[in-house]
């Protein structure tokens, strides 16, 4: 069973920071490309980061310049560095990755999600 587990969201004032983890867990043999996705209310699911396993980076538009994401192979977590938030930012953010259980294909999976609020 894998699972990703996110933390580090919460309530800022515009601009401020915060820095949101993502956790793999499970029977995991490798991990693909991993990446930081938000939804805001009414809104459609959109992707804000992503990295590749060789680490290869792409960052939508209307954060680049602001957010950083990363990760730690050795513990199998990524991050995700928000600094000068704006009230647009606020929604909820979610980890996925594209993760191996053995040799065979990956499967993709989403975790929980963690909300962010910037307040103006």
């Amino acid at each position: 069973q894998v699972r990703l587990v996110e933390s580090g969201g919460g309530l800022v004032q515009a601009g401020g920071s915060l820095r949101l983890s993502c956790a793999a867990s499970g029977s995991i043999f490798s991990i693909d490309t991993m990446g930081w996705y938000r939804q805001a209310p009414e809104k459609e699911r959109d992707l804000v980061a992503q990295i590749t396993a060789v680490g290869s980076i792409n960052y939508a538009d209307s954060v680049k310049g602001r957010f950083t994401i990363s990760r730690d192979t050795a513990k199998n977590t990524m991050y995700l560095q928000m600094n000068n938030l704006k009230p647009e930012d606020t929604a909820v953010y979610y980890c996925n990755a594209d993760i191996r259980t053995s040799w065979r294909l990956p499967k993709n999976y989403w975790g929980q999600g963690t909300q962010v609020t910037v307040s103006s």
